[in-house]
This record gives C-alpha cells, sequence and structure tokens, in this order.
C-alpha cells in the first residue's frame, strides 16, 4: 500500500498538511464571482462556474492566463486582469464560498491526535489566511503558507518541505491531504504520504485515478484510514 512513497506500515504521524480550496472550502463561487467581475471591468465575456473549476489549483496567475485564454482575450490584458482580479477578489473572498461537510470535526479529530497541522495552498497567503478566518477555520493550524509564500507552488515539493520544516516534522511521518493530482505529486516528491479526499476540483479530472496511498469521502472518515494504516496514531 506504500511501497510508492516508501512510508512503512508502522510508521506513525507527527503532522498532516491540508489543502484548502476544494478540499476544505469550495471556493467555485468566490472564484466566478470574481472572476466575472473581472471580465465585466476588462469588457469581456463572462465564464461560466463550470469552466472555472477546471482551471483551478495551479495559483492566481495560472488561473486568469487561462480565463483570458477561455474568452479569447489577447495574453497583454495579463497585468490589467490580475489588478483588477486582486481587487475583486478581496472583496469577494469567503461570501460566495462554502465548508465542505465535516470539515471542522475532521480537523478536530487530527488535533485531538496530536497532530501538528499546516494548511498549504496554492492561493495567495493573503486570501488563504482570510479565509480560514472567515470559515473559522484558522484556529486549527499552526501554520499557513500560500501561493506566493516560496518562490515555486505545489506540485512543487518545496512548501511541502517548508511545512515540514516549520512544524518540526519529518516528511515521512508528515500527511498530505488534498483534492488534485499536484498534492500527490507534491506528497510524492517531498516524501509524504498521501490521501485525496474524492470531492473538490482536480482539472476536472476523477481523482481515483491519481496515485496516491488512500481515497476518503469525509475529512471526519481519516481517523478510520489512520487507524488502520498507522496503529500509533489514536484519534
Amino acid at each position: 500500500m506504500f511501497a510508492s512513497s516508501g512510508v512503512p506500515h508502522q510508521a506513525f504521524l507527527q503532522a498532516a498538511i491540508v489543502d484548502l480550496d476544494g478540499t476544505m472550502v469550495d471556493t467555485l463561487g468566490d472564484f466566478a464571482a470574481a472572476l466575472n467581475r473581472m471580465l465585466d471591468e476588462l469588457q469581456l465575456p463572462a465564464i461560466a462556474p463550470a469552466a472555472i473549476k477546471h482551471m483551478v489549483g495551479r495559483g492566481s496567475e495560472h488561473l486568469i492566463r487561462q480565463v483570458l485564454a477561455h474568452v479569447g482575450a489577447a495574453p497583454s490584458l495579463y497585468e490589467s486582469a490580475w489588478l483588477s482580479y486582486q481587487r475583486h477578489y478581496a472583496v469577494v473572498n469567503g461570501r460566495y464560498s462554502t465548508l465542505y461537510p465535516d470539515v471542522i470535526e475532521g480537523l478536530g479529530l487530527l488535533r485531538d491526535a496530536g497532530l501538528k497541522l499546516a494548511c498549504i495552498t496554492n492561493k495567495p497567503t493573503d486570501f488563504a489566511q482570510a479565509l480560514l478566518y472567515f470559515k473559522n477555520l484558522r484556529g486549527f493550524f499552526d501554520v499557513v503558507f500560500g501561493g506566493d509564500a516560496f518562490e515555486r507552488k505545489k506540485p512543487d515539493p518545496l512548501p511541502l518541505r517548508k511545512a515540514c520544516e516549520a512544524l518540526g516534522s519529518s516528511p515521512q511521518r508528515t500527511l498530505m491531504i488534498g483534492d488534485s493530482v499536484n498534492d500527490a505529486v507534491a506528497a510524492r516528491a517531498a516524501g509524504c504520504p498521501v490521501v485525496l479526499v474524492t470531492y473538490g476540483y482536480n482539472h476536472g479530472m476523477p481523482v481515483r485515478l491519481v496515485e496516491a496511498d488512500g481515497f476518503v469521502d469525509s475529512l471526519a472518515d481519516l481517523p478510520s484510514w489512520l487507524k488502520q494504516a498507522y496503529p500509533a496514531v489514536r484519534p
């Protein structure tokens, strides 16, 4: 089960890293509101939320470029679009998004198990912090790093390695919890085990096709998975 990540069955966890968009919070409504306000300001056609869903997960820069291409806009509009998007997202952040079921319960169970927690997201750090506070999630996390915290974003392993350093945990004993191939690839490269939720975005692709150590339908299901995979952890 753990051959691909090199994690021995009897290992125990010290910490967990949790993705934000698509894992804890369904932020598609926020993206749609901010992007369509941006497009309207630039006198460009609107984009449907279903199209945006496939573009989420690789950072704001990638998202804006994808949206401009989708509506047939010139790449030269990127700088204006970036400034407009940042302004509008700051206004709508958290107001059109919803927590996925059992997120608070699941995070509480992880903390009760004695795990340190980090939130690692490709969303800009200021937006991530504000969203976590808005949804009453910030108190669960020891550290929060956004896509602008380091020189490289997920799927690069650097953010996960930096999170492990900040938490004082080894990668082999730090579980990555996400919703996409980006999270899985980053975890594999960093040497972390990885569990993916079966909901979320994953660029429109079936998440169970992604190589991972396990899948859960809810963060509240993690204790059962942990008991089976890591007997030393007792949620």
